[in-house]
């Protein structure tokens, strides 16, 4: 299944009764014709003779999930409860199931979808499908509220994505004391295309960071901040690396410290590769963090600025620097 094809649903399950199977049929006939699945049922295959147990083997194999409708006739012929002419169909299909999930537990479960409809329960579902530790799926309503968590299983896009991780600050206590470079203290100077941003670092958002990226065709070659510190901290941590989604990615970072107008620490960065930074600054009383990237040639002597040349940016970032007393 490509990003560009509906997933291939098969529809299995028992005909307990007329009323039943006209259920089933709405149901399917919604999934397909209202949210757009490539569903197949068998009460849309009865315009020939076919072999039937064929015909299921094709449909489980090229399905790329499998929906289960929960039913007392069902769950009896899955869990072997049945005499061997008792739907045949559905005993054949069920110990296929059974044998996906033996052969592939994980990949099974995830595979093989247990729905609940209106007026059924959860106790009809197969043994063998866990109704209880793991999840089912009840659709009270056929509207797109009614089949919501289904369609997430299928699609993977659930209502409640986990958002992304923050910068692990140590606990209460460590976060309590700390104080922010890039909004808690005011900076003495800046370079122009540095700024206050979130920077996404190997995968990790650091929400107050401080970021170098250029906004027009030529740039400084170095980003730079200035603050004081007063001689009132004691450490400097942070994370320094490539931007996540640099139009560069194949750079490399270079981090500097200056205390009080001397370089005292420098680090080298490439993307995916982030550096932790923990610098003791007691007694400093100016700090100054730079940033650039080599490799980047300047512009001719006679230009005015010494600038980066055009399409090598840096794209860099100093991940929530931050200041402990």
């Amino acid at each position: 299944m490509s990003g560009q094809e509906a997933p291939r649903l098969f529809v299995t399950y028992a005909h307990d009764s007329p009323e039943h199977k006209e259920r089933v049929e709405r149901f399917a006939r919604f999934l397909r014709v209202r949210v757009g699945l490539d569903v197949h049922l068998d009460q849309w295959y009865d315009n020939l003779r076919r072999d039937w147990s064929a015909w299921a083997v094709e449909q489980l194999n090229e399905a790329d999930f499998v929906v289960v409708i929960a039913s007392p006739d069902y769950k009896r012929r899955a869990d072997g409860a049945a005499a061997p002419h008792d739907g045949r169909g559905s005993q054949f299909e069920t110990a296929m199931l059974r044998n996906e999930l033996t052969k592939d537990l994980r990949a099974a479960t995830e595979r093989i979808l247990p729905v609940v409809l209106h007026g059924r329960s959860a106790d009809e579902i197969p043994t063998f499908l866990n109704a209880y530790s793991t999840t089912r799926f009840h659709v009270d309503s056929f509207t797109d509220e009614g089949v919501a968590e289904l369609l997430a299983a299928i699609t993977g896009q659930g209502p409640h994505p986990m958002p992304e991780r923050g910068e692990w600050r140590g606990g209460a206590a460590a976060f309590g004391h700390r104080v922010l470079l890039a909004n808690g203290l005011p900076w003495l100077a800046g370079s122009a295309h540095v700024r206050s941003a979130t920077a996404h670092i190997n995968g990790v958002a650091y929400a107050d960071s401080v970021v170098l990226r250029p906004i027009s065709g030529e740039v400084e070659p170095l980003g730079f901040v200035e603050l004081d510190l007063g001689a009132e901290y004691r450490r400097l941590t942070a994370v320094v690396g490539v931007l996540d989604d640099a139009d560069e990615p194949f750079q490399v970072g270079h981090f500097r410290i200056y205390l009080d107008g001397s370089q005292h620490q420098e680090y080298r960065a490439a993307f995916g590769q982030p550096v932790a930074v923990d610098v003791d600054v007691t007694g400093a009383l100016k700090l100054r963090l730079e940033m650039s990237r080599p490799g980047a040639g300047a512009s001719p002597a006679h230009s005015p600025r010494n600038t980066f040349r055009p399409g090598r940016p840096p794209e860099l970032a100093w991940g929530n620097p931050s200041l402990s007393p």
